[in-house]
């Protein structure tokens, strides 16, 4: 049975829905949250939870059971994004305080469902092992956030892990995770075109940066749709940038995009592919004469930034049916389809076995259909206390039954008792 549906925790959910408002109010960008940072130590102080900053302007805290026990993460990210939020007929009394920042893509929510699943566990103490609370900054930017959690001990004795993320792609209040890989890597790729300038009246004097832009797009373009199947990939281009005046050919455009993909080989199949289509465009363009020494040219920086997110089979299995057990009433979709959206979750899978599930908040009735990174994105703050209900249900489970959850070799061992967080600094 839900939670909601008990009168006595009507005070729990409005107090996330205060804080999620409260975050929403005053968004920063990545590694900028010293603020959000403020506000969560003091609400983990004010519970009586252990914490401690860690990335700068991240927070790790944790709560330990009466009983010796595995320990799990449960992790939320906490930065904004560079949008400017649109007055709409519901955000007027939480719409953003701060000029061109955001919570467009429902990190407010996430903070204040960890926070909730941390009050229930704080008052109700009667547990085996320990519950880690990873509050990541900067998941917004590659490399992102995870990897600075980490390297400073972030998962530090940590036996499992689990994230949620609120979408509108799925109605409000239903949930969906896949066992294996479930989102995708991500990867940016800078071009810069060099050319070679001058009086557009002249175009045989010039070597022209734009056309190079121009021709390199649709060439890749074409190449990656002979060479791919389209559900293995996704490219795109988000900027393309060169040239002030009118009547002038540029000497450079820059061209800046990301793909994202399934597995490593079609990583690599597009590195190529780019670098293939690049050299056929400077040749294509090259000109005789020593006018012309050393150009066209071009410079490529590619960042491979967070990996493909991999649910852990066995431990997303047993998540489903506890979900399915739990919360008979819940829709819960457990093979839902892979998706080009990426997260820096994936970093914590490859170190510990856990679960990232998506949390649906799409609901018509209340105009809540904005896609995530929109100017005009909320949240159906309805489906909150739902996710403070999976993370306190899962992981109670898991910490009393962590032979369901994990495989013979990463198993638990209970001996010897987790070493307390001021031990691991």
């Amino acid at each position: 049975m839900l939670l909601r549906e008990n009168p006595s925790t009507e005070a729990l959910e409005n107090w996330i829905i205060q804080l999620r408002r409260e975050f929403h109010r005053y968004p920063e960008l990545s590694f900028e949250e010293y603020e959000t940072q403020k506000k969560i130590l003091k609400i983990l102080g004010e519970l009586g939870i252990e914490a401690r900053k860690i990335a700068d302007t991240g927070v790790l805290a944790s709560i330990r059971g009466t009983l010796p026990g595995p320990c799990i993460a449960l992790r939320s990210d906490t930065d904004g994004l560079q949008v400017q939020e649109e007055l709409t007929e519901r955000n007027s009394d939480y719409i953003s305080r701060h000029e061109g920042v955001m919570h467009a893509c429902g990190h407010d929510g996430h903070m204040a469902m960890l926070l909730g699943a941390a009050r229930l566990f704080q008052e109700n103490r009667n547990f085996p092992g320990e519950v880690r609370l990873i509050f990541q900054p900067a998941e917004e930017i590659p490399p992102g956030g995870s990897e600075r959690v980490i390297a400073e001990g972030g998962l530090k004795g940590v036996d499992a892990v689990m994230g949620m993320h609120v979408f509108t792609s799925h109605e409000s209040g239903s949930v969906g995770f896949r066992p294996g890989p479930f989102m995708a890597s991500t990867n940016r790729f800078e071009v810069t075109f060099k050319g070679k300038g001058g009086h557009i009246s002249l175009p045989e004097k010039c070597i022209d940066p734009v056309r190079m832009t121009v021709n390199f797009i649709n060439s890749l373009y074409s190449a990656l749709e002979k060479q791919l199947e389209p559900d293995k990939y996704v490219i795109g281009v988000g900027r393309i940038r060169g040239g002030a005046q009118f009547n002038r050919i540029p000497d450079t455009v820059e061209i800046l995009g990301s793909y994202r993909t399934f597995d490593r080989e079609t990583t690599d199949i597009i590195d190529r592919i780019i670098e293939e289509s690049l050299d056929e465009i400077v040749k294509r363009y090259a000109k005789p004469g020593d006018e012309f020494s050393g150009f066209p040219d071009y410079e490529l920086d590619v960042l491979h930034g967070y990996p493909v997110l991999v649910n852990d089979p066995v431990f997303t299995d047993a998540v489903n049916s506890k979900l399915q057990e739990s919360f008979p009433e819940l829709t819960v979709y457990p093979e839902m389809g892979k998706t080009f959206a990426a997260e820096d979750f994936a970093s914590y899978l490859q170190k510990v076995p856990g679960i990232f599930i998506s949390l649906g908040t799409r609901n018509p009735e209340k105009k809540i259909v904005e896609i995530n990174h929109s100017c005009t994105f909320d949240i159906d703050e309805a489906i909150l206390i739902t996710g403070t209900e999976i993370f306190y249900t899962v992981s109670l489970d898991f910490l009393k039954n962590p032979e369901k959850y994990l495989n013979s070799q990463n198993y638990f061992n209970p001996e010897p008792l987790r070493k307390s967080l001021k031990t691991d600094r």
